[in-house]
């Protein structure tokens, strides 16, 4: 019996195949969280987590999950996209009996069977979503931002990283929520809190915009991605396929703090979360190296599972979580709160879905949102090798 099946066997006979809610979720505070992550050009040596790929991701298939060959081979997961549909900002998953490290352990042998193909480029596409308390209203909104990006394999001179961005629009993240929008008027842009200050605001349209395409040399000529530092291509292509090594390699830039500042103190273990997190979600690493990543983050404390986990875009998925503290607002005066981090995945492959954070304790950013609040979500919409240049 395979890895797989053995977890499927193992789970209790009471939960069925249903997944456990059907909400679609939403949420996350964009500005402070990272995009995909190119190399970091200013001078200091820290950065936002990829989840986003934020790392943090994850970042990022239906009930049984499609997954197709894109470009020159990239797997990429597919389903109906639901960008526009209201998700309830409340989750209340099930908590499943499988230990963390038998479920991550059966995704590093899916992900490490996957195939390894190259291409020109290394291209992505991936929609966030956030959300935002409006300004001098009871009600909330769900902001999403579509992204395309397409990395060279090649290095050197000539070479160009490229991105299409596009606002989806805000929307009311609930019903309620719809119904207060109504209530004062349909605005067709919405201002937001953004609580970098006290009155800081930012004016969210509630129609999709128009798709920005930008790009730019590569950074120092060759780098092309942030992994705890700026790497290559050869850097990631070439990382350890050994889970101690592995991890030994990427601690070498851990510096006792977050991935965003060094005044936010993180353990070792949430780093390495927030790092793997991105280097599985959107980064060309090979398949050996994916699975060396989940075996990694099995021998991980405090890890935990959650079985049927539905994303933001309708699939589902398994999650790894691990809670993490939350940042403290400008506005605030009380402590942090506690998030849990997720990357959700699909067993069968170990292809990551998507990355999100969820309320545990409302504190710091998430003061205001109750617990089971989705407040961050990345999803990956497609992650693969592909010839055709940048539109």
């Amino acid at each position: 019996m395979n890895p797989i099946d053995q977890l499927r066997a193992a789970r209790p006979a009471h939960l069925g195949d249903t997944p456990v809610d059907e909400r679609t979720r939403a949420a996350e505070l964009s500005y402070a969280m990272a995009q995909t992550r190119p190399p970091v050009r200013a001078k200091r040596k820290i950065a936002r987590p990829v989840w986003g790929l934020s790392l943090a991701g994850a970042a990022a298939a239906v009930t049984a999950v499609a997954v197709a060959v894109s470009g020159a081979g990239g797997m990429t997961p597919r389903a109906p996209s639901s960008s526009q549909a209201a998700p309830s900002r409340t989750v209340q998953p099930k908590q499943v009996k499988l230990s963390a490290r038998a479920v991550l352990l059966a995704a590093a042998h899916q992900a490490a069977r996957q195939p390894d193909t190259t291409g020109a480029y290394w291209h992505t596409v991936s929609v966030r979503r956030s959300l935002w308390n409006v300004e001098g209203a009871d009600y909330t909104v769900m902001d999403r931002q579509r992204t395309e990006g397409w990395t060279p394999a090649a290095t050197g001179r000539g070479q160009e990283q490229w991105r299409r961005t596009q606002s989806l629009g805000a929307q009311p993240a609930t019903p309620e929520d719809e119904a207060a929008w109504k209530q004062a008027g349909s605005p067709t842009e919405i201002s937001v809190l953004t609580h970098r200050k006290p009155g800081d605001t930012l004016a969210l349209p509630t129609t999709p915009g128009k798709a920005k395409v930008s790009h730019d040399a590569l950074f120092e000529g060759d780098k092309v991605f942030w992994l705890g530092r700026n790497v290559t291509m050869k850097d990631l292509r070439g990382l350890p396929s050994e889970p101690g090594k592995l991890k030994a390699w990427l601690l070498r830039s851990y510096e006792g703090h977050g991935t965003e500042s060094s005044g936010s103190p993180m353990s070792s273990d949430a780093w390495l979360f927030a790092v793997t997190t991105g280097l599985i979600m959107e980064m060309p690493a090979t398949p050996q190296v994916r699975g060396a990543a989940f075996r990694m983050l099995a021998d991980l404390k405090s890890i935990k599972v959650i079985d049927n986990v539905t994303d933001a875009e309708g699939r589902t998925g398994t999650a790894v979580t691990l809670d993490v503290r939350s940042k403290i607002r400008v506005t605030d005066k009380g402590d942090s709160g506690i998030l849990q981090s997720r990357l959700i995945f699909d067993e069968a492959t170990g292809q990551a879905l998507a990355s999100e954070s969820v309320v545990v304790k409302p504190g710091g950013y998430q003061a205001d949102f109750a617990p089971g609040t989705m407040w961050d979500s990345q999803v990956v919409l497609e992650a693969g090798w592909t010839d055709d240049k940048p539109a």
